[in-house]
């Protein structure tokens, strides 16, 4: 084995995330933050620790060097430690609906998945459910399709091959429905196959390959793009949350819904950094400022 260590002087402060998430694939004890990942077939073993407050201390364990690199390239993406948020912050602090919430929490970053196909397989578990029913499907199919580490007791999401050769009734004993079973199975073999190719440095002809299979829509889409490939320029329209809260703030009526294409002309004026304001509405204190500016609109 392998375990090549780096420091990392983020390009913007940071801080270490509390908790692993809902999935329990990272776990986070003792001042460190450990996640498996995997380089092909060979497992990878990143622990990320926060020396200082301008500091990131990332160590990988693998079977080759290659591999220990390419798991903290990983993570470092994950954690956006190579993102310079200073520009969305003189832009917006002083913005009437986010402004509070950057100036009170300039670190927030959007959380981002190590392996784009873990963000898409966990989309469309997300698609149309309540977030925690769609969090105990993920751990149903870690549990049952996923990759442990024997070592460290890790385990890794089910990788593209897995579930392109499941049938679509495994997926739909984890509880997906079942068009979302097909849409997942479809979807992996598409990937599995490298017909849309995740990885590319230009994965849009990947989304539109992914796009053309029903149950594959612009929001899953969307959120492949902000969550597995670190696009800070997209906002999932269709999200409930946001569809409400621009119908509020477009109307005053607290049970109006926006359409998409309203929800898209709402953070236009965030442009290009839709996908990061969108953090801090859903933020608690972006909640308690956008019920405000909603009361404000509704008066």
């Amino acid at each position: 084995m392998v375990e090549v260590t780096r420091e990392v002087v983020p390009r913007w402060p940071w801080r270490l995330p509390r908790h692993g998430g809902p999935d329990g694939l990272a776990r986070v004890a003792d001042g460190a933050l450990r996640r498996l990942l995997h380089a092909g077939d060979e497992r990878v073993v990143v622990t990320v620790r926060q020396p200082a407050r301008d500091r990131a201390l990332l160590s990988a364990r693998a079977p080759s060097r290659a591999a220990a690199e390419h798991g903290m390239e990983r993570m470092r993406f994950a954690l956006g430690l190579d993102d310079d948020l200073r520009p969305f912050y003189e832009r917006f602090r002083w913005d009437p609906l986010i402004g509070p919430a950057v100036r009170r929490d300039p670190l927030r970053r959007v959380r981002r998945r190590p392996d784009p196909f873990e963000a898409l397989a966990w989309a469309v578990t997300e698609q149309l459910i309540e977030f925690d029913r769609a969090a105990v499907i993920q751990r149903r199919l870690i549990a049952r399709m996923g990759r442990r580490c024997p070592e460290s007791g890790l385990r890794d999401a089910p990788s593209a091959a897995a579930l392109a050769g499941c049938a679509p009734a495994a997926l739909e004993a984890c509880d997906l429905s079942a068009s979302r079973a097909v849409a997942l199975v479809r979807a992996s073999r598409e990937v599995a196959a490298g017909r849309a190719d995740l990885a590319a440095p230009d994965p849009e002809p990947g989304w539109r390959r992914l796009r053309a299979i029903p149950g594959i829509g612009r929001w899953t889409l969307e959120m492949l793009a902000l969550h597995g490939h670190g696009r800070l320029d997209c906002v999932p329209a269709g999200d409930l949350g946001f569809l409400k809260l621009v119908g509020r703030l477009r109307t005053g009526n607290p049970y109006e819904r926006a359409t998409e294409d309203e929800v898209r002309e709402f953070f236009a004026r965030y442009d290009p950094w839709a996908g990061q304001a969108a953090a801090y509405l859903h933020s608690p204190h972006g909640l308690a400022r956008r019920q405000a500016a909603a009361r404000r609109v509704a008066a």
